[in-house]
């Protein structure tokens, strides 16, 4: 059950050492003279803006300059202001020591250079407030943002995206945003499964969100680059690749919990009996038949000559039904790693058996009306029982695939909030 802290918060004000319901952490490396002017101006927003409680927290990553001194001095003259003080570098490891210490109900962030536009806090943080989401995330890559900056991050930026996109099938528009949001309870249950501690932190925070269904809030944010950026954007761009490549890696070996996750986690459709993600499996089932089918089509001509036509159909449904059957396994329905993968094939092979009886049925009978008919006629009359064995092949192998039921109980797992209320 999803607890509705807007009303938990309703009276709150900056300030307060109570509990406070949002939490903003700033995390500084080396920012002694731009941090007065950011923690200042964000106090005064809070205060004016954010009709709840909230917090400023200043984590400071291994400053070497007078970062430290100065979040000192900032807590010391302004209610509502605290300092996290962490011996190594890393904004990821600041966010992930300061988030799962936190007693507010939603946690936040954002660059000391406030290059995003502060009124868009509100709206980002709302849709957690009220347990619609359980993320979000500002986007300098929607139609409506505003975003003043030079060509050479923005091709970074958009690159590094579509990278996201097509190599981990990433729906969200912009990972890189220092301006996200999301609530406390579901920070302590993702946070352990996050390795990074640098720039990569953002974005494998979201990936396995995604992944375990979360819902993701998307906000359009009016956004100024900060010329005196301290980012170095071909090391960032180095390691975030690497990062790419270890959780795509750890997604398609099982090394991440996701299906338990999910099922303890994910926001599952509301209408019982609605097949979760039936557009996008039949997209890529689709896709993966299209090869199977020119492979089989290929196999055919080749081995026909040599075998015989009902020969020729066997070896080439049998080949493409265990590629199919892995292809399938992996991309249209997600299961990942070895478990069970000896049982799917064997499973797959079953459907195969069908398969194979419904195309060397309509080959017998092609031969019975025309014993001389051409290797080209034969094949189109394959082809189209083919596609009749494929539907039967889609809804045998959703059942084939279908999420098997947990072996842990899902309260080992279940998101509590405040309340003592499990989602």
């Amino acid at each position: 059950m999803t607890t509705n802290y807007l009303a938990r918060a309703a009276g709150h004000r900056p300030g307060s050492n109570a509990t406070a319901t949002l939490e903003v952490v700033i995390p500084v490396y080396n920012e002694e003279e731009d941090l007065e002017q950011c923690i200042r101006r964000l106090h005064e927003h809070l205060e004016e803006r954010i009709p709840f409680r909230s917090r400023i927290t200043i984590a400071d990553n291994a400053s070497t300059d007078g970062t430290l001194a100065v979040a000192h001095r900032l807590a010391d003259e302004i209610d509502g202001v605290r300092v996290h003080h962490l011996d190594e570098k890393g904004r990821g490891r600041a966010l992930k020591a300061v988030w799962l210490a936190s007693d507010a109900d939603v946690v936040a962030y954002m660059d000391v250079d406030l290059s995003t536009d502060l009124n868009a806090l509100m709206p980002l943080v709302a849709p957690l407030l009220s347990g619609h989401s359980d993320l979000a995330i500002g986007s300098r890559l929607n139609r409506s943002s505003r975003v003043v900056r030079g060509v050479k991050r923005e091709l970074i930026s958009r690159s590094y995206n579509l990278i996201l996109r097509t190599s981990l099938r990433a729906r969200f528009s912009d990972a890189q945003c220092g301006f996200k949001a999301m609530r406390t309870d579901v920070a302590r249950q993702l946070l352990p499964l996050v390795e990074d501690t640098g720039w990569f932190f953002d974005t494998e925070l979201l990936v396995i969100a995604e992944k375990v269904g979360l819902r993701i809030h998307e906000v359009p944010v009016d956004w100024v680059d900060d010329p005196d950026s301290s980012v170095h954007l071909l090391d960032t761009a180095v390691k975030d690749l690497q990062g790419c490549w270890r959780v795509g890696r750890a997604l398609a070996t099982g090394m991440l919990p996701v299906a338990e996750l999910r099922r303890s986690l994910g926001r599952e459709p509301l209408v019982a009996g609605v097949p979760h993600g039936m557009i996008g499996q039949l997209v890529r089932f689709g896709i993966i038949g299209v090869a199977s089918t020119v492979a089989y089509a290929l196999l055919y001509l080749v081995l026909h000559p040599m075998i015989g036509a009902q020969a020729a159909n066997f070896f080439g449904l049998l080949i493409t039904a265990v590629l199919n059957t892995a292809a399938n396994r992996a991309f249209t329905f997600g299961v990942r790693g070895s478990d069970g993968a000896g049982k799917h094939q064997l499973q797959g092979l079953a459907i195969f058996g069908f398969a194979l009886l419904v195309t060397s049925g309509s080959l017998a009978v092609l031969h019975a009306w025309v014993p001389d008919v051409s290797r080209h006629v034969e094949l189109a009359v394959l082809i189209v029982a083919n596609l009749v064995a494929t539907v039967c092949r889609f809804v045998a192998l959703r059942w084939v695939f279908r999420n098997p039921e947990p072996d842990l109980s899902v309260s080992d797992l279940s998101v509590s909030d405040p309340s003592g209320e499990n989602r």
